[in-house]
């Protein structure tokens, strides 16, 4: 292992600790930049071996197209949840349904799982032992099917693409 390596496995983050340490604190005075710098340093050396290598984003305007339909679908959403709310309870039809993954690898389920919770009127709830289902509760589920090929066209399609897995 190369010795920048050994000394800053994550110099990005290094640098960010050390920024972070000195906002929190308010001040440039000389202990607490030393007291950032080996914070900063020691972190993430101590963290390294918890690391596990997650998968690499490999068309990050596609991110950039995800995140955008995201918000958008948050704002439609929050407009839909609103008129459910207001009208007559009794209309709603809650419930879970099972979605199965086609997803592989920690970082796109975790976001997958993450863009359903974030998206007013469902929830991620558990994910299966074996990674092949993400159970979600929705407040209306009028048609089970369709609701599971709606998130897996909007979500996880792009989610594959974006990672290639």
């Amino acid at each position: 292992m190369k010795l920048r390596q050994r000394w800053l496995p994550r110099p990005i983050l290094t640098l960010l600790l050390f920024i972070t340490w000195l906002l929190l604190n308010n001040s440039v005075a000389p202990g607490h930049l030393v007291l950032a710098l080996v914070l900063a340093v020691l972190i993430p050396i101590a963290s390294e071996p918890l690391q596990t290598q997650q998968a690499k984003v490999v068309y990050p305007l596609k991110l950039v197209k995800y995140f955008m339909v995201l918000i958008w679908d948050i704002v439609v959403a929050n407009l839909r949840v609103a008129k459910l709310i207001l009208g007559p309870t009794r209309a709603l039809q809650p419930g879970f349904i099972a979605l199965p993954l086609e997803l592989a690898g920690d970082l796109p389920i975790t976001l997958l799982a993450s863009t359903i919770s974030l998206t007013p009127g469902t929830l991620s709830a558990e994910l299966s032992e074996d990674r092949q289902w993400l159970y979600i509760h929705a407040l209306d589920v009028v048609d089970e099917q369709a609701l599971i090929t709606e998130i897996k066209a909007r979500y996880e399609q792009p989610l594959r693409e974006i990672f290639q897995c």
